[in-house]
């Protein structure tokens, strides 16, 4: 029998002086991740004006960082965290996976010596929720050592079957989930799918046109489909489900800003709030794409007036909106105001 945890003590911290844990997850804009090497001198160099143009910047300690450089860029992250002024712009890292010899140092660093900073640890590989308990139990251990004041958030990446087999119990497995990010190509290893590409489609995924004669050759035309449909639509129930946040990962085409823009609109249009950008030219492809389009804010708008409380039905330029509509549209309208109080181009598009 599985055991679920008393409700009541869901919202008590897990270790004596550590912070209350959250009841909500509250939504700041988030419309990319951007990472950087920590132990790059020349990448660490241009963290101050690289934060101040993105949403959430990341200090990687994991995958893209070799063995040698381990602990370089966990110092590195250090250094940064206690050198800059982040302002609005939220900090976060991936540590190193749960099975790696560096996770429980990185924790135990980086909470210890810039926990104050630090908004959201980011981790790798998660397979269940037994994944994010343990997590969860030496944050709170670490946060009460260090006097921490409010409670550092957990980010889980699906990377493997068994990770998207619990997305759901991993979504609810701690108040201190804030969201959950698609990592497609150990994602792809773990399900033997065939494709080496680290995000986005392939030419192979198709379906194509049904034959209108006897000819079963000509004129039968292909359409490329996403891979990533059923992951990213699950993923982000389970997120939905659980008041927590759903992220499309990377990208790793760089100089395929076409494919790229693509691919996070398809995450946008689902429900993703954002996605990973691994270079600067992601950024603007981010910010561009994960920010509604002022024509469908001045729409949802006129929907939200004309409704008044929500119900009933009204008619608008010969479309029919209700109760339904009205609700996409206050989604809309949330999500515009929370990126226009943050940029002020956006502020003046909306005009809200």
């Amino acid at each position: 029998m599985t055991r679920v945890r008393n409700p009541r003590a869901f919202l008590r911290p897990l270790a004596v002086g550590a912070p209350t844990p959250v009841a909500d997850i509250p939504f700041r804009p988030s419309r990319m991740i951007h990472f950087f090497d920590p132990s790059n001198p020349k990448m660490a160099a241009k963290v101050p004006d690289i934060a101040k143009k993105v949403d959430i910047i990341l200090g990687n300690l994991e995958d893209a960082i070799k063995t040698e450089n381990k602990e370089a860029a966990r110092q590195g992250l250090v250094d940064i965290g206690k050198a800059t002024d982040f302002g609005d712009t939220q900090l976060w890292t991936r540590i190193n996976s749960l099975d790696s010899p560096w996770a429980l140092d990185d924790l135990i660093t980086l909470v210890t010596e810039i926990g104050d900073k630090l908004d959201v640890v980011m981790v790798p590989k998660v397979e269940g929720a037994q994944d994010i308990h343990y997590i969860d139990r030496i944050l709170a251990q670490l946060e009460a050592r260090a006097g921490i004041t409010r409670p550092i958030l957990v980010h889980a990446i699906l990377e493997t079957a068994e990770g998207m087999t619990n997305v759901e119990e991993i979504a609810a497995a701690s108040p201190r989930m804030q969201g959950i990010s698609l990592g497609p190509a150990d994602l792809a290893a773990s399900r033997r799918m065939k494709t080496t590409r680290v995000g986005g489609g392939h030419p192979g995924y198709l379906v194509r046109q049904d034959p209108t004669g006897d000819d079963l050759t000509e004129g039968r035309t292909t359409y490329q489909q996403d891979l990533w449909h059923y992951t990213i639509a699950r993923m982000v129930d389970a997120c939905a489900g659980n008041d927590i946040l759903p992220f499309y990962g990377p990208f790793g085409d760089i100089k395929d800003v076409v494919a790229c823009e693509d691919q996070f609109r398809n995450a946008f249009l689902l429900g993703c709030v954002g996605a990973w950008s691994l270079h600067p030219v992601q950024i603007d492809i981010a910010k561009k794409v994960f920010s509604p389009d002022p024509a469908d804010v001045a729409h949802a708008k006129e929907v939200v007036e004309a409704m008044g409380d929500g119900s009933g039905a009204v008619m608008i330029n010969g479309k029919m909106e209700d109760d339904a509509s009205c609700k996409q549209c206050i989604v809309m309208l949330d999500l515009a105001k929370a990126l226009a109080e943050r940029d002020p181009e956006l502020a003046a598009a909306y005009d809200l």
